[in-house]
């Protein structure tokens, strides 16, 4: 008797079970659904925060360095020609980073040519970014510690070196793993392993090691410098490079740091399910992305905007240009060779503060 109860019992609890299958199927379909939606909104948001304010910041300032400084060509400096090759690449950086603000229900990471592409471009320009940024801090130390000229050719073939490593470090990994994951249809080389861990370590760690070392020592010298300095003058320009120092290298910190706290604990973890990084965490990875893209938009404040010299240079390049097209609408009388006219544009051409505002860029 018992016996057959039980068997009732079961038979019940399983036919009412079976009753009902559409109360929980619908139950575990709306929670996908919600959480879904939840994800696209915050994305939404996200994404109109990054395009509103900081990618015009991004794409005007990039563009304004670039131009100003090859406008003056023919007094451009070793550090201006750091400035503009780390505005190109922030430059790429920044353009690439619309493909990630579009990318919420597009699935763009889904797709294997897609997605190695992006990946490939974006890894490229990185890696040049985080390099440039590395290697003006090696040169402002150099510029404090030793007396040696640098000269422009030494510049630009520094330049040349970089974005060719840039390059290689993308391009070599792609290929070695495009070799040994051949013939796989859903393959995309960035969710690579080594490829990720060769990100964090050259992309991330090694940079901001060297990046705060060098601004370590300048900031030892200036303070150092500070206390020797009985010029009113020039106290305050010291304690403003001080803080610039101080905002990129916090900057530099706070925008990638997240991005490679996400990949090290997916790494560490492991691939537990089988899922990409960005397709298990997709609100995550969108917004550590955003994250590491501000970097490139708020470069040129940091190191164009804050900087006296370009500041100077930026209201040359405006002057100028207000000034031909003002002769361009009011037709003058005069001789276009009158000699007052020349020794204006020629004052007015070489300021007599360009040169000296140099040591705010790389302090003495």
């Amino acid at each position: 008797m018992n016996m057959t109860i039980n068997v009732d019992y079961k038979v019940i609890a399983d036919n009412n079970f079976s009753a009902h299958p559409n109360d929980t199927q619908a139950v575990a379909s709306d929670c996908p659904e919600a959480a879904s939606d939840n994800y696209y909104f915050i994305s939404l948001i996200l994404s109109s925060l990054y395009t509103i304010f900081l990618f015009p910041v991004g794409l005007v300032g990039n563009i304004l360095i670039i131009v100003v400084n090859l406008n003056h060509r023919g007094r451009m400096t070793p550090p201006d020609c750091y400035f503009v090759n780390l505005a190109m690449a922030d430059l790429f950086l920044v353009a690439d980073s619309l493909i990630e603000v579009f990318n919420l229900k597009k699935g763009y990471y889904d797709k294997a040519g897609l997605c190695t592409f992006m990946n490939l471009f974006q890894q490229a320009n990185m890696y040049s970014s985080v390099f440039f940024l590395t290697w003006m801090s090696l040169d402002r130390f150099v510029a404090l510690t030793n007396s040696m000229g640098r000269s422009i050719p030494h510049a630009r073939l520094s330049c040349c070196l970089i974005w060719t490593s840039s390059s290689l470090l993308t391009l070599l990994p792609f290929a070695v793993a495009q070799v040994q994951h051949a013939g796989e249809l859903h393959f995309c080389f960035a969710n690579v392993t080594q490829i990720q861990w060769l990100e964090v370590m050259l992309g991330f760690l090694l940079p901001f090691c060297i990046l705060g070392v060098c601004y370590w020592r300048i900031a030892r010298v200036l303070k150092c410098s500070l206390w020797e300095l009985n010029s009113p003058l020039q106290r305050p320009r010291r304690q403003k490079a001080l803080r610039l120092i101080s905002a990129a290298v916090v900057v530099f910190f706070l925008c990638w740091l997240p991005e490679n706290v996400f990949i090290s604990v997916h790494l560490v973890r492991g691939d537990t399910n089988g899922g990409t990084l960005w397709q298990d965490y997709p609100l995550t990875g969108h917004a550590v992305r955003l994250a590491a893209f501000s970097n490139s938009c708020l470069n040129p404040l940091i190191y164009g905007f804050l900087g006296e010299a370009f500041r100077e240079k930026l209201r040359l390049f405006f002057q100028d240009k207000s000034r031909w097209s003002k002769l361009n609408r009011t037709p003058s009388r005069k001789p276009i060779n009158e000699p007052a006219a020349k020794d204006d544009s020629m004052s007015n051409s070489s300021h007599p503060n360009c040169d000296i505002l140099l040591p705010t860029e790389y302090p003495p």
